[in-house]
């Protein structure tokens, strides 16, 4: 697998972010119980150990890091590529390399420790906290949004449906302007929430729950509520106490408003600065700020079983829009091709106005 993180946009073409996991999962139907199963405990200690990386022996390290040489310079190299790049096999870094200044215009060299905004990346987070939480017991996936909230007024829009992009729900990014939200106001999550409630019937293209794939950042601003509410805990904090610290993720953090001052800016492929804007304090869709390091953990802490049962990883890694052939799918939180040999790759990408980002993984069984 590699990650490529980059606080400016370098190409015209869709050069989005990915962040691989398992490879060729079997999963065992594509409309698995959320309730027959018996919840396991909260983990209680607050660090974990991740297994130790496979072993790679030193002439294998050599070739891969050669041929990842040659694959940044034809790539990257002759571009303004600003960013790092991480490749690792078997949890072992074969190769990384940064390059650029995490602000342009200053002698600010992008390291190991620059933090980059993952985009929607961020969403395989959300995800794999709700179904924590559903892990533990304290959700069922498919009870109804509305149980939580009830002035939720969206009938037949379930936890599952928010997971996996088939909820209905119009996009807060678009339809909050639609309607005259002020822009030189932040929205937050609850203000997502409550213009949904609030404004539905003036909402265009709401669609009909579980009908079809629509990919909606809405859906993921509302699973970041529902993790609030069931913990009591501000989204930013839960994440950090539940995935974060545990795993080592030293530089991992939800962006807020206070963190304004410690993060690098992003800016246009010209080099120009994007400034923040009133749709840049919504979490739950984006929002996580990251390094490739800390990715790389995350993605072992994936593969480790240590956090998620095969249940759950069952659960998230499930194709759930099969309307259209093709390779192409969605799980709980997760994109995936699914190959003709029954391979499967489970990646996600990203964008955002802020930052651009790729990733991507050779399908391996490790």
């Amino acid at each position: 697998m590699y990650i490529y993180l980059s606080n400016k946009s370098i190409f015209h073409w869709r050069n989005l972010i990915l962040i691989p996991l398992l490879s060729g999962i079997v999963v065992a139907c594509s409309h698995c119980s959320s309730t027959t199963k018996k919840p396991l405990p909260a983990r209680k200690d607050s660090t974990v150990n991740l297994p130790t990386p496979g072993t790679l022996s030193e002439a294998e390290k050599v070739q891969l890091n050669a041929a990842c040489e040659r694959w940044f310079d034809s790539l990257l190299g002759r571009t303004n590529f600003n960013g790092a790049v991480l490749v690792a096999k078997s949890g072992n870094i074969v190769f990384e390399k940064f390059r650029g200044n995490g602000r342009v215009g200053t002698n600010d060299p992008i390291t190991s420790n620059t933090q980059f905004h993952i985009a929607s990346v961020s969403k395989t987070i959300t995800a794999m906290a709700i179904l924590k939480l559903w892990q533990e017991g304290k959700l069922n996936i498919d009870d109804e949004l509305s149980k939580y909230f009830p002035s939720f007024n969206y009938p037949g829009v379930t936890i599952r449906t928010l997971l996996n992009h088939r909820s209905g729900l119009p996009n807060y990014v678009y339809f909050m302007e639609d309607l005259g939200w002020d822009k030189h106001v932040y929205i937050k999550n609850q203000d997502v929430l409550d213009w949904l409630i609030n404004h539905k019937a003036e909402l265009k293209n709401i669609g009909a729950p579980g009908k079809h794939f629509t990919y909606c950042n809405t859906n993921y601003a509302l699973l970041a509520l529902l993790a609030e509410k069931i913990t009591n805990t501000p989204f930013p904090v839960f994440i950090q106490q539940e995935f974060f610290k545990p795993l080592g993720m030293t530089h991992s953090f939800i962006f807020t408003k206070e963190d304004s001052a410690r993060i690098n800016p992003s800016y246009d492929w010209r080099g120009q600065l994007i400034p923040l804007n009133y749709l840049d304090l919504v979490y739950g869709d984006k929002n996580v700020f990251s390094t490739p390091e800390d990715l790389l953990l995350w993605d072992r802490a994936l593969r480790s079983n240590l956090f998620f049962s095969k249940e759950t990883l069952e659960q998230a890694y499930t194709p759930y829009s099969n309307e259209k052939k093709g390779i192409r799918n969605y799980g709980l939180g997760w994109r995936m091709n699914i190959y003709p040999n029954g391979k499967k790759l489970i990646y996600h990408n990203g964008w955002w106005h802020r930052s651009e980002e790729h990733t991507s993984e050779l399908q391996s069984p490790d």
